[in-house]
Formats: structure tokens, C-alpha cells, sequence
């Protein structure tokens, strides 16, 4: 706030001190008639008045982006004829009065009242003047003056490009010229260094530099090798202010290439080659290969080759394919092996282009030597060519006759030759060969886009020996045929806003062809000629094998219509061409004031004007209906009862309780504790049970229920056969209770009583006539035993 203040406090006095200096100015400068003023005598004797004009100036300065509490001062009008009574009305007018600028027409103080950006406006003109508040009659003719908007530091330097993209020559001097990259600032040129850009280098170093006023990316290092590196990614970064600190700055990236140039020479990869050949070969026969490796590329790589010396110069020759770059040794002359059986060629490699600049890093040129044996052996046929590259056209006719492969016996014996193709080569059978005269033609026709090259093998048997075989490869290349149109290059739907301008343009649309880049493209967007005046949509042709689609006219609405279908032609540059209808889908959607899509239902568009009372209440009633049948169905899932008796052919009819638990046995040297008939099911809660729960909770009496931990096992069994005897709620059919658990290391094995009374046993089970009428039965079987023993 401390700041505000005093920034408001400099724009005051810099407003008066142009104020004072305009008005001193105009004093000097303008002069009219006025009432009140001093007397002169002209030439002739009359009286002349001259009056100093008190209110008139230049120019206001208002600083932009001013965001202070309150509204900023530009100046002050006063006149000379205000006595400051309040009988003299100021009034402002022109660019902006009453909105951006607004004077108090008592005091004439002029404020601007929004925030001023420079880059929208730079300066305003204004229009002031003095009337009589009462009869509003002009007291001062109108005066102008002219408020500029003050420039500040707001604006960062902006690129002419995201990305630059550069090539300099591999090996330049350190400072040779690589790129310029530009950069512009929307802050003021003339005022301050707002607009004042220098350039540095971020990332780069030590590779490059650049130059600080002008944005010139330069070498940095002698000898860059493209073969070491070849692209470097370099950012630039332009700063405002002088680059002094607190200004603003922007950044590029400048994609730097080396471009070749022939600073190496080809070097053999080895001294001597090996390679034979059969007597039998003939002229122009292939004997082997040789190869200088050069890093350079393109031109500054090719390399030619030559026999310089050597006792086989009169019988071989070498020749250069440029497309491998090898150095191909041919037979020459008829061989015999008989006369000579080895030859020895010194074979150079040299390159094609020699830059003089890099002369020093010569010779540009390796020599290697060729050792050639000659071969007699009864060998097997041979191909006139290692192998074979035949052309058909796709879609040929069956019998089509591709090419001829040609082999023969290099023996004396000069059989006859059988040819045939390997099927493993060929599965599906798309050639055939003759065997007498090695024709190749086509079974069936062939498709392009299925298989474009077909590699297969060809056998060539000698007739009298046919151990003796050799093979060949055949690559056979399907010539591209203007067979299949364009389309598009993806499913496209495209989306309209509602509030669309016309020529809008709002997708980018691409084709593609599977033809050959000569039958595909270039690709011709058009629409079809029923639809040329097309009156919602245009297309137009980017000539880049893409095309535009733009609205004719303003305003879609998705209520009359949601969806437009607009077929495009496209067309293919082939011979002669193909051309297919493709159908774009159209939404129209609904759009921000920015032409962001918010949304494409049409359904869902219409329900916003809301529901009608009687959809309201249908939907309400539905929701009535629904809780009315919950209702009944919980109320007779209440009344339904289960049987009281289980049918289970396990159901025992007796109240057998059945306790899962050991005793321990010997280990047991403490008191009995009452916790081991406890089920650790029924500690959780959960007890199985196949009786019903009762539809009321009967509490039992306090007193009767025995301490938790109470170790009297009479003690506890009367007190649970109370609660069963007083509970109305307890079920009158039979129940059984499971204890799942037994104890650890008894001796006296299952306490079941089903065997016992086939055991000698010297329990006294006198008490169970204590424990009621359910017990009744244990004490007649084990109660007696004394009375039974002594009638016996």
C-alpha cells in the first residue's frame, strides 16, 4: 500500500509538471481576446486587449497497468476567470470522456477511472472546456490536449518461431554463420529498454554461440565431426531490459544439423581377399565383391574402383555399384586351369569427389590386394548371375512371362540343365518355371497391396548328374497399377459450434491410398458437383494432400438439425485416376464464447427448459406406487413363519446337547474352569442354532445368572435350567446346541455317553436326579447302577 501511495504521489507531480510546462508553453504560444486583461495601444491608437489564456496545454501522461486504490490523476483544469465561487463548469470530451476519463466540473480534476493497457491504445485525445454552471454559455473556447498512455515492462519478447531449424557444414571455422532467430517485444520501442532485447544462449555451449543484438547463432568449435554428432538441439533466450535483471525474457529451440562434407577417405576393412572361380565360368561372370568403407555421405561417399596392378589385368575386371558401393571383380577372358591355376589383382578405392579444403587429410584413396584361384572340379550348374531381379505388372494375365534365369554346366561335358522352383519358396504358388529353357511366368494374378516383392528360388539340376544342383535366388518385384481409390485417412467426425463464423475453418481432413506413391498421391479434395453451392459448408484444397472444411454461413441450431453428412471427393494423381465419394459426419454442437465445445446432445439441449407439471407429477406417482409395494412385501415377508419342526433325517428327537470339548486330562492340576463349556463360537456372538428366534426378548430374572467365572458346575447348570424352565419364549420342540471344541490331551478320550454303559466306571451320577425332568433319562440309565450291581 506504502507503494501505491507513492506511485500515485510521482504521477501527480509528473502530470503537473506537464501540465505546468504545456500551460507555460501555450501562454508563450497562443494568445486570444478576453474580457479580462491589460490595455495596448496599437499603431492607430486603439485600445488592443490581449488576455493570457490560463488553462491550455499539450499532453497528460497516465502510466499503464495501473492497479492503485484509487483512480489515477492526469491533470488539472483551471482557468484563470475562476474565482472559485462554483459559477464555472468544466466540462470533458472525446476519446474515452466519461468512461475511461471523468473531470469534476468544479475543481477540473481529471481522473482515469479503468486500467490502461498501451499495447490497446497508446494515447487518447480529450477536448476541455469552461461555461457558466448557471447559463452553460462557453466562458473559454474548447481546448484540446492529447493523454499518452506510459509504457511498462509487460510484455515478454516473443519469437517469430517455436522452432528453428538450421544446417551448417561439418569441420566450419569457429564464428562461421549458422542461423538468425528474431525475437519482438510489444512494450514501447522509444520509451526506456522495455523493448530492449538481448540474446543468450541457454543450452548449446560450447557448440555455439550467439550474438547478443542480433540473434546470430554461430560455431563455436573448430572440427565439429558430423560422424560424431550430427543434430545438436540449442535454446536461445531473448531478455527486455538490456538483460539487466527484473526483465522479461523468451526462449526457442534451434534444431542444428551437420551437413557432410568429404573429410574422410575409404579404407579397406582388410588387406586381402580371397576368391575362386571355375574354369568354366564365362565372360562377364561375377567372382566376388570388394568394399571400401567410407563414414562420409552421399556424394562425398561414393567411391569408384580400379585394377592398378597385378599379373590378372588382362584376365578380370572391376566395375562399381554405386547402389552397394562395392567394387564388383568380373571374369574377362576364358579361364584354363590347366595353364595358370591363380591370379593376383591390386584392386584401389578412390573417391569420386575430393574436396580441396580437406586435401591434407588425404590420399583420398586405400588399395587392397585380390588373390583369384581358379577352380577344376565337376561342378555343379552355375547361374549367369548370382541372382536374379525380375518386374510384372500387379494384376498381370495367368502365363504372364516374368523373366528367364540361365544356368550351365561348367564341366567339359556340358549337360543339359533342368530347372524347377523351390515350393518352400513359393507356398502359394504364384509362378512357374520351364524346365528346358528356365522361363518364369505367373500361375495366377498378383496383387500389390497383398505382397509387393516375392523372393522365391529356382533349382537347375544337370539331366545325366542329378547330385549336381545349384540354386539361385529370384526377387521378383509386383509393379504398382492404379487399382484402388483414395479415402480417408481416418473415421473423422467433425464438430461445429452453434455459433460458428462464416469461412470458419474447423477440421483438417487427409487421405490415403494403398498404391504406390506414383498412382497415389498427389490427392484432389472436391465436393461433388450436385452439391458444389453446398449452403452450409465449403471445402477448400490445401494443395498438401490435405484439405479444409469451412462454414458458409453463421448460426447452427441443434433443435432444427444435429447432424449433417457431407460427401468429398477425392481424387488420386495415378494414370489414370481414381477418385471415391467419402462422407463426413457433422455434429453441431454447442459452444463458450471462446469456441469451446461444451456440448453435442440435442436431447439434452431441449430438456433444459425444464419438465412440465404433468411429467412432474407422473414421475411422482411412479416413485408412490413403488414405496406402496415395499411396503406390502416387507409386511407379508413379516407374517410369513417357518415350521416349528425340521424335517432332516438328522434331527434328533431328543434335547441332546452336544459339548465338543475334552477335558485335559491329566494336565488339568487346577479347578475346573467353567470357560471350557463355553462354545468359543458363542463368545463372538454367533451361535448356530436350528430353532426359532423368539419375536420377544425375555429378560431374565436378576440373581439367577452366576458369575462369569464361577467354577461350581452345579451352580451353573441349575441356573441355566431356571432360565429354560421360567422362559416363555423357549421353544417346546427339541434343540440341539453344537460346541465345536475340544481341549488338548484327555485321557478319558469323547465324553459321549452313548458306550459308557458297556464301561467300568467309578463316577457317581446320583446328581443327574437333581438336574430335573429333562435329565430324567441319564439318571435312569446311570443313576441306578448301585441298585442294579446289588440285585445282581
Amino acid at each position: 500500500m506504502k507503494e501505491d501511495n507513492c506511485l500515485h504521489a510521482a504521477l501527480l507531480c509528473l502530470g503537473m509538471l506537464c501540465y505546468s510546462h504545456a500551460a507555460a508553453t501555450d501562454t508563450l504560444n497562443h494568445t486570444r481576446p478576453s474580457l479580462h486583461g491589460h490595455h495596448e495601444k496599437g499603431k492607430e491608437g486603439q485600445v488592443l486587449h490581449r488576455s493570457k489564456r490560463g488553462w491550455v496545454w499539450n499532453q497528460f501522461f497516465v502510466i499503464e497497468e495501473y492497479t492503485g486504490p484509487d483512480p489515477v490523476l492526469v491533470g488539472r483544469l483551471h482557468s484563470d476567470i475562476d474565482s472559485g465561487d462554483g459559477n464555472i463548469k468544466y466540462i470533458l470530451s472525446g476519446e474515452g470522456a466519461g468512461i475511461i476519463f471523468v473531470i469534476d466540473d468544479k475543481s477540473g480534476n481529471i481522473h482515469a477511472t479503468k486500467t490502461l493497457d498501451r499495447e490497446e491504445r497508446a494515447q487518447y485525445t480529450l477536448t476541455a472546456q469552461a461555461v457558466d454552471r448557471n447559463t452553460n454559455r462557453p466562458l473559454e473556447p474548447p481546448s484540446e490536449f492529447i493523454v499518452k498512455v506510459q509504457d511498462i515492462n509487460d510484455n515478454p519478447p516473443e519469437f517469430l518461431h517455436e522452432n528453428y531449424h538450421a544446417n551448417v557444414p561439418e569441420r566450419s571455422n569457429v564464428g562461421t554463420s549458422v542461423i538468425q532467430v528474431t525475437a519482438s517485444d510489444a512494450d514501447d520501442p522509444t520509451y526506456g529498454n522495455s523493448a530492449k532485447l538481448v540474446y543468450s544462449i541457454l543450452e548449446g555451449q560450447p557448440y555455439f554461440s550467439v550474438e547478443a543484438q542480433t540473434g546470430i547463432i554461430r560455431t563455436a568449435l573448430p572440427n565439429m565431426d558430423r560422424e560424431a554428432k550430427e543434430e545438436y538441439h540449442v535454446v536461445i533466450q531473448a531478455k527486455d531490459m538490456g538483460g539487466h535483471m527484473g526483465g522479461l525474457s523468451g526462449t526457442t529451440k534451434v534444431t542444428i544439423t551437420l551437413t557432410d562434407v568429404n573429410d574422410n577417405p575409404p579404407k579397406f576393412p582388410q588387406s586381402v581377399y580371397q576368391m575362386s572361380v571355375s574354369e568354366a565360368a564365362v565372360p562377364g561372370e561375377e567372382v566376388g565383391r570388394v568394399k571400401a568403407k567410407d563414414p562420409d555421405i552421399g556424394e562425398n561417399g561414393l567411391v569408384a574402383y580400379s585394377i592398378i596392378d597385378g599379373d590378372g589385368m588382362d584376365m578380370f575386371e572391376i566395375t562399381t555399384d554405386y547402389e552397394t558401393q562395392e567394387g564388383v571383380v568380373k571374369l574377362k577372358k576364358l579361364l584354363d586351369y590347366e595353364t595358370k591355376k591363380s591370379y593376383s589383382l591390386k584392386v584401389e578405392a578412390a573417391n569420386v569427389h575430393i574436396d580441396p579444403k580437406f586435401i591434407s587429410n588425404g590420399p583420398f584413396k586405400d588399395t587392397v590386394t585380390v588373390k583369384i584361384s581358379v577352380e577344376d572340379a565337376d561342378e555343379p550348374p552355375v547361374f549367369l548371375k548370382p541372382s536374379y531381379i525380375f518386374e510384372v505388372q500387379e494384376n498381370a494375365a495367368s502365363g504372364t512371362v516374368v523373366g528367364k534365369v540361365h544356368a550351365k554346366d561348367p564341366d567339359a561335358a556340358n549337360s543339359a540343365i533342368r530347372y524347377s522352383i523351390d515350393r518352400h519358396t513359393d507356398l502359394e504358388r504364384y509362378f512357374s518355371i520351364s524346365a528346358e529353357d528356365g522361363n518364369i511366368k505367373t500361375i495366377k494374378a498378383l496383387d500389390r497391396e497383398e505382397m509387393a516383392w516375392h523372393n522365391i528360388s529356382v533349382f537347375a539340376v544337370e539331366v545325366h548328374k542329378q547330385h549336381q544342383e545349384a540354386k539361385v535366388p529370384v526377387a521378383i518385384k509386383v509393379i504398382d497399377v492404379n487399382d484402388n481409390a483414395p479415402k480417408f485417412a481416418a473415421a473423422y467426425e467433425a464438430f461445429v459450434c452453434e455459433n460458428a463464423r462464416s469461412n470458419q475453418q474447423f477440421i483438417t481432413i487427409s487421405a490415403d491410398d494403398k498404391d504406390d506413391s506414383a498412382n497415389g498421391p498427389r490427392f484432389i479434395f472436391s465436393l461433388p458437383p450436385e452439391i458444389i453451392h453446398n449452403p452450409n459448408f465449403t471445402l477448400r484444397d490445401n494443395r498438401d494432400n490435405t484439405a479444409s472444411v469451412l462454414v458458409r454461413r453463421e448460426g447452427f441450431s441443434r433443435q432444427k438439425q444435429d447432424l449433417y453428412l457431407l460427401p468429398i471427393v477425392i481424387s488420386d494423381g495415378g494414370l489414370p485416376p481414381l477418385s471415391s465419394t467419402n462422407t463426413l459426419t457433422i455434429r453441431v454442437c454447442g459452444c463458450d464464447s471462446n469456441g469451446s465445445l461444451l456440448s453435442c446432445n440435442a436431447e439434452a439441449y431441449i430438456l433444459n427448459a425444464g419438465l412440465s407439471t404433468g411429467a412432474l407429477i407422473a414421475i411422482l406417482a411412479c416413485i408412490v406406487i413403488l414405496l406402496v409395494i415395499v411396503v406390502l412385501f416387507v409386511t407379508l415377508k413379516r407374517q410369513k413363519k417357518e415350521p416349528l419342526i425340521v424335517f432332516e433325517e438328522e434331527d434328533v428327537r431328543e434335547n441332546i446337547i452336544t459339548y465338543d470339548d475334552e477335558g485335559g486330562g491329566e494336565e488339568d492340576t487346577e479347578a475346573f474352569d467353567i470357560a471350557t463349556l463355553q462354545n468359543p463360537d458363542g463368545i463372538n456372538g454367533f451361535i448356530p442354532r436350528k430353532d426359532i428366534k423368539p419375536e420377544y426378548q425375555y429378560m431374565p430374572r436378576p440373581g439367577l445368572r452366576p458369575a462369569p467365572n464361577s467354577v461350581d458346575v452345579d451352580d451353573f447348570i441349575n441356573t441355566r435350567i431356571q432360565e429354560a424352565d421360567n422362559d416363555p419364549t423357549a421353544p417346546p420342540y427339541d434343540s440341539i446346541q453344537i460346541y465345536g471344541y475340544e481341549g488338548r490331551g484327555s485321557v478319558a478320550g469323547s465324553l459321549s455317553s452313548l458306550e459308557s454303559a458297556t464301561t467300568d466306571s467309578d463316577l457317581d451320577y446320583d446328581y443327574l436326579q437333581n438336574w430335573g425332568p429333562r435329565f430324567k433319562k441319564l439318571a435312569d440309565l446311570y443313576g441306578s447302577k448301585d441298585t442294579f450291581d446289588d440285585d445282581s
